[in-house]
Formats: structure tokens, C-alpha cells, sequence
């Protein structure tokens, strides 16, 4: 609520005026009021892409270079078009990088650069499986977009599971049993072993 709109809720008449027609007035004149001030934020507030009109929208991520992608629900067209600048200032870095994965809702991301084995143009992208399901487009939309021009990104599956450790204490003796080699004429081993 804005403050406006808490200060017109806040008036109240004297108590001998309470009723009959000056409440009514009063309450005529809040309502009135109320909507000339939404009236006149009205244009101020088509600049924000989380709260815009659709055309209006539309316009934002042209000016943002933003594309709609087929089936991307509105409310992450709209976090896309709202985060544009910031996304665009953070892809250059790793940080940056699972930066924008965290605005869009995506969630934890791993990004490994340059790993032993793999070509060195190859950017790892460890995902959990549920996530490369539910915003397969997202991901390839981020990539092209925000990746690196001369880099190759492959994804790769985390997978976490619970695991549990339970401590005690265990009184046994360590015992070694050493064994050794005896070579016999015709060429075999024997291994014997000395108690």
C-alpha cells in the first residue's frame, strides 16, 4: 500500500461528524482521491515489466532484446524482461553466471571451466534432473543468450541423495597375516602363509 493510500485510510472524522452525510462525504472523497492517484501513476507504473500491460511488455523486450520462447509461461517473461540489464552485466563471469540462474528461479547450478580431459572451450553445467525437465527451453534460452561466444556447454546430471553415518565404538584387535612368495624350480609361485 502506498503511503498516499494509508493516509487517506487514516482519516477519520470527529466523532460529533461520524455520521450520517459527512461520512458519506468523506468517504466519496477517498475513493475519489484514491482513484485520480492511480489514474495519474497509472503511466509510471507501465515501466515496470512485473506489473506493465501485456502490449507494453512486449515492447520492454524488444527494447531489452528479450524473445519469447514457445510454451514460457508470462510471469517468467515478465522476471526475463525485468532482469535483462542485470543478466546481460552478469554474464561474464561464473558468479554471474548462477546469478542469473537464481533470479530466474532456476536453483543451484555448478559451472566447471577447463577440466582435465575435456577440451579446453568446454564449460560443464551440473543441473539436477528435474530441473533440465522442467525448464529444458530456459536453459538453452540462458545459454544462448548469455553465454560466452567461443565457449561449448555441456550439461551434466547432480543427483543428491540422503545418506546417514552413525558412529560407535568398536573394542576388536587388529590382526595382519603376512604372506610370502616361494618360488619353486619349475618356474610357479606358492604363496604360504605364517601363523
Amino acid at each position: 500500500m502506498s503511503d498516499f493510500a494509508t493516509k487517506m485510510k487514516s482519516l477519520k472524522l470527529p466523532s460529533w461528524m461520524n455520521r450520517g452525510e459527512p461520512a458519506r462525504m468523506l468517504k466519496a472523497a477517498v475513493k475519489f482521491w484514491t482513484g485520480v492517484v492511480e489514474w495519474v501513476t497509472w503511466p509510471l507504473q507501465q515501466f515496470d515489466p512485473l506489473t506493465c500491460a501485456e502490449p507494453l511488455l512486449n515492447l520492454l523486450a524488444y527494447d531489452r532484446d528479450i524473445a519469447r520462447f514457445n510454451g514460457e509461461p508470462l510471469s517468467l517473461f515478465r522476471k526475463r524482461v525485468a532482469f535483462a540489464f542485470i543478466n546481460a552485466r552478469d554474464a561474464g563471469s561464473v558468479s554471474g553466471f548462477i546469478a542469473i540462474f537464481e533470479r530466474l528461479g532456476i536453483g543451484y547450478v555448478e559451472l566447471l571451466e577447463r577440466q582435465a580431459g575435456i577440451d579446453w572451450d568446454v564449460i560443464i553445467v551440473r543441473v539436477t534432473d528435474s530441473q533440465i525437465s522442467d525448464n529444458a527451453d530456459l536453459l538453452l534460452q540462458i545459454i544462448r543468450q548469455y553465454g560466452r561466444t567461443c565457449r561449448r556447454y555441456q550439461f551434466e546430471v547432480i543427483t543428491t541423495s540422503g545418506m546417514r553415518i552413525r558412529a560407535g565404538w568398536n573394542q576388536g584387535e587388529y590382526v595382519c597375516y603376512p604372506a610370502s612368495l616361494g618360488v619353486v624350480e619349475t618356474g610357479t609361485a606358492t604363496f604360504g602363509a605364517k601363523l
